[in-house]
């Protein structure tokens, strides 16, 4: 298949950097590799309208939550996306997706909250859900403060924030999380059994391998029974009904890529309202690789102009 040329430019990159690979380091050294690569691959910061550090009460203590005005956004009555950063439910944080909230923020005329959640192995399933329930909850109460319309709230994240944006999406169906207009799901992990047919043709040496995705996955789930759970697994949820319209984003050369495209046809199915991006060139994780991968600004215009609508369109 295809490679866009500057994935294959990224991937020569990182062979040449000869970088271990991240089964063999310990989660605090991959979590600072990580960091490290973002920094060399996110493109230039825009400024945003207003930027602060929070905290939030939840049931495992503080989460901390950033907050962006987007460049452009009313002051009040601004419809807000709730993001939830990727990274395996082990690395990962604020830092490592900033490109992506600014963007996010500036080119829907919105507010974004990015919340840093828990993470495993230290805090396992299911200490992120938990976190990120508690933020949802405390966005729809204090929405009035940050001037945001709690009537036109989303959800959304790329890869592991991409299921949890699901597992969300699916508590808010159910009453147990504020009402979303919209989920936004890039590149999502919806299936911890990870069996996809997707697996078995993304080879080794690619960023996120069928390797590295069993290592995130054993590093957040305790039990091996807890794949069966839809607040891990949320294709696996008894109905999708009823959940709100979504985006789903997926890259062909992408361990995930079946579980995606199968939980967008799941929402189909159940009479739900998706747009669907398959980018047939692109590897996992191309969306914070901007400043090498241009393909990257292209898609998140995408999903901007996916939420722009929602907002535009629908409320809670």
């Amino acid at each position: 298949m295809l490679i866009d040329p500057d994935a294959v430019n990224l991937l020569a990159m990182l062979k040449a950097a000869g970088r271990p690979p991240l089964t063999s380091l310990t989660p605090p050294e991959a979590r600072e590799g990580y960091r490290a690569g973002r920094a060399v691959l996110q493109p230039p910061l825009p400024d945003v309208a207003e930027l602060r550090d929070l905290e939030v009460a939840g049931p495992h203590g503080p989460v901390p939550v950033r907050f962006y005005r987007g460049s452009g956004a009313a002051p009040a009555a601004t419809p807000a996306l709730l993001f939830i950063h990727g990274g395996g439910w082990v690395i990962g944080d604020c830092d490592t997706h900033d490109y992506v909230c600014r963007k996010l923020a500036n080119d829907c005329g919105c507010c974004v909250f990015s919340v840093d959640y828990r993470l495993g192995p230290e805090h396992r399933f299911p200490a992120a859900v938990d976190d990120c329930l508690a933020v949802a909850r405390w966005l729809a109460k204090e929405a009035a403060q940050f001037g945001v319309d709690a009537s036109k709230l989303a959800v959304g994240g790329d890869s592991a924030g991409g299921n949890l944006s699901a597992v969300l999406a699916l508590m808010a169906r159910d009453g147990d999380a504020p009402a979303f207009v919209y989920q936004l799901l890039l590149y999502p992990a919806v299936d911890m059994n990870m069996n996809a047919p997707s697996f078995a043709r993304i080879p080794e040496d690619y960023p996120l391998s069928p390797s590295v995705s069993r290592w995130f996955r054993d590093n957040y789930l305790e039990r091996e029974s807890e794949r069966q759970d839809w607040r891990a697994s949320p294709l696996l949820a008894k109905s999708h009904a009823g959940v709100a319209p979504a985006f789903v984003l997926t890259a062909r050369h992408d361990p995930l890529c079946d579980e995606g495209a199968a939980y967008a046809q799941k929402l189909e199915d159940a009479g739900v309202r998706v747009w669907r991006l398959d980018m047939n060139d692109q590897l996992h994780g191309f969306l914070t690789w901007g400043k090498v991968v241009r393909a990257a600004d292209a898609a998140l215009d995408m999903a901007c102009a996916a939420l722009r609508y929602a907002f535009a369109t629908m409320k809670g």
